[in-house]
């Protein structure tokens, strides 16, 4: 399998799952107060969104890439 073919897939995948999942999220935990060995923490959960647009044009450059390596001469 040619390398432009793989990324093309992996690229493709990738816009694929960002489409079905646009919204993610991601957790932090972060140090409020520390007193001498104690320490206390906060678990802190941010949400991130992936744009539709750069979703689907991760998915067309990715089908894009994937039928050029396969109509590539060899």
């Amino acid at each position: 399998m040619k390398p432009i073919t793989m990324i093309g897939a992996i690229l493709a995948l990738i816009g694929l799952l960002a489409i079905a999942q646009p919204i993610f999220t991601t957790n932090q935990t972060k140090n409020v107060a520390t007193f001498g060995d104690i320490k206390i923490q906060a678990n802190e959960q941010t949400s991130h969104a992936i744009p539709p647009i750069l979703s689907g044009a991760a998915l067309i450059v990715g089908l894009v890439m994937v039928a050029g390596g396969l109509y590539q001469k060899r």
